[in-house]
């Protein structure tokens, strides 16, 4: 059974920084594209970065050259390092991945950005 569990998330004061992990369990992901979303209350779910099994990336508008996603395929893991955030970017956090056997997410991890 595939898991994905997400951590990092937190509390932080705008302009400052997080990073995001997602460790992956039950599959090998190294072949895999992986993505990270966002729900902010009252919103839908949103792509904010996704990356290849080549390590291709792209990147929601709202975060280009704030955010960046990368994967350590030896650790199962991806992650999303988060800088100059902002509270708009407030919102729980999910990773996703898309496999032959159906598409996986995690339980989310919490990220608010405020003063």
């Amino acid at each position: 059974q595939v898991q994905l569990v997400e951590s990092g998330g937190g509390l932080v004061q705008p302009g400052g920084s997080l990073r995001l992990s997602c460790a992956a369990s039950g599959a090998t992901l190294s072949l895999a594209a992986m993505g990270w979303y966002r729900q902010a209350p009252g919103k839908q779910r949103e792509l904010v970065a996704r990356i290849t099994s080549g390590g291709n990336t792209n990147y929601a508008d709202s975060v280009k050259g704030r955010f960046t996603i990368s994967r350590d395929n030896a650790k199962n893991t991806v992650y999303l390092q988060m800088n100059s955030l902002k509270p708009e970017d407030t919102a729980v956090y999910y990773c996703n991945t898309n496999l032959l056997t159906g598409g996986y997410w995690g339980q989310g991890t919490q990220v608010t950005v405020s003063s």
